[in-house]
């Protein structure tokens, strides 16, 4: 299955998943064809209807009206932008108020963007992949001469290792769509093959000068989004997307997306890389956006919580008082106060993190206190409150 097979399972929902689908497929088309500075942003003014640009990090610097003619000058009035890596910008010059589809056509202009960097449309941008070939990939029952063939059919060297990643999304958005805009945005370099296995996407990511995990990347990328969001919306950075919110358009990297991880294996034996990426997804939380991409790696001896029966983990004392308190008015509140200050270490820095007052995040830690029985100033009650979060991500999270 290719894309329209990924995108036409969005077509038949309403009118405007239908809308965005065709945004998607406009660029998708693109990356598939190849372009250069000057066919992106006239192709992105004609789709918007309102003038675009393109700023690179060289420092060219193109735009052109919806008619496709070449505009001079610098942008008149910039109704929404968003910011490339490692800089640049795309944008739209939209009179009177943003359109209903402008946030997607800037993450997808932004994704074809930056391939341009490396002077081709090809093999930057990620590739929806065969789900079959993938299955055969993960499978551990398939023999190694039809995994190595699978790999090599996905554009995959068999004899070097790969990292898997998975990734879903709430709220019906589009786990496949939205991995392909994750790691459109982070460019990272290497092959990346993207397949929709049933409600969650699987990313293949190998890497020609090594291993190394695209944890820091895709965090950045979410980070960046939200921001960009938020300043769209008028609202602090990485606060926009809260429970009741509407949820993005299809395609879109948002809050509600989560990913795990896995650690580098043999690219015949992938199925262990996407075992650790899925017990990783367990610990991810999709608010904020720093907690949504879970390595295997980095949480070490701490990923074994995920082989402890979860009756067994509900059944503990901290997890069953931190589930007491999510119930309780304001409680969400206060588990996200704890898990900011149990990151960072610092009330300040959490308190900043959560664009709020350290006397209302401190405030929050005082219930958190009370309700496990702990006080936060002593370093073994806060690493047990530490491991009391994890337990508690994964009794109430749901199975990949």
């Amino acid at each position: 299955m290719g894309v329209k097979g990924l995108l036409l399972r969005l077509s038949a929902l309403d009118a405007d998943a239908a809308a965005a689908v065709r945004v998607i497929a406009h660029f998708q088309a693109l990356l598939g064809r190849g372009l250069d500075a000057t066919a992106l942003v006239r192709s992105t003014a004609g789709l918007a209807e309102c003038p675009a640009g393109l700023e690179l990090a060289d420092g060219r610097s193109v735009r052109a009206g919806p008619d496709g003619t070449a505009l001079t000058g610098g942008p008149r009035r910039i109704s929404g932008s968003t910011g490339l890596r490692p800089t640049g910008r795309v944008w739209l010059e939209r009179p009177g108020v943003p359109g209903p589809f402008d946030d997607l056509v800037l993450e997808w202009m932004a994704i074809a963007a930056g391939t341009l960097e490396s002077g081709s449309g090809h093999g930057v941008a990620p590739q929806v992949a065969d789900p079959a070939l993938v299955e055969r990939v993960l499978s551990e029952h398939e023999p190694v001469a039809d995994r190595a063939h699978a790999l090599r059919g996905l554009g995959l060297d068999p004899a070097a290792p790969l990292r898997v990643t998975t990734v879903t999304c709430s709220d019906g958005v589009d786990a496949g769509l939205a991995a392909v805009a994750l790691f459109g945005r982070g460019r990272l370099p290497g092959t990346v093959r993207v397949a929709r296995l049933g409600a969650e996407a699987v990313v293949l990511l190998q890497r020609r000068d090594g291993s190394d995990s695209p944890c820091e990347t895709l965090r950045t990328v979410l980070c960046e989004r939200a921001g960009e969001r938020a300043v769209r919306r008028g609202r602090p950075a990485g606060r926009e997307a809260r429970p009741g919110t509407a949820a993005p358009l299809p395609g879109t990297v948002a809050g509600e997306v989560r990913a795990g991880v896995g650690g580098a294996a043999p690219a015949l034996t992938a199925r262990t890389s996407w075992k650790q990426a899925r017990n990783a997804l367990r610990f991810a939380v999709a608010e904020p956006p720093q907690e949504a991409i879970v390595d295997h790696d980095e949480l070490g001896p701490v990923a074994l919580l995920a082989e402890i029966p979860l009756p067994q983990l509900r059944d503990q004392p901290d997890v069953r008082a931190l589930v007491a308190l999510a119930e309780q008015p304001g409680g969400r509140a206060v588990i996200e106060a704890l898990a900011a200050f149990c990151r960072t270490g610092s009330l300040r820095q959490a308190a900043s993190g959560m664009y709020l007052h350290h006397s209302s995040v401190a405030a929050r830690l005082v219930r958190a206190e009370r309700a496990l029985g702990r006080g936060l100033s002593d370093p073994q009650d806060r690493f047990a409150a530490q491991l009391a979060l994890y337990a508690y991500r994964l009794g109430t999270a749901p199975l990949p």
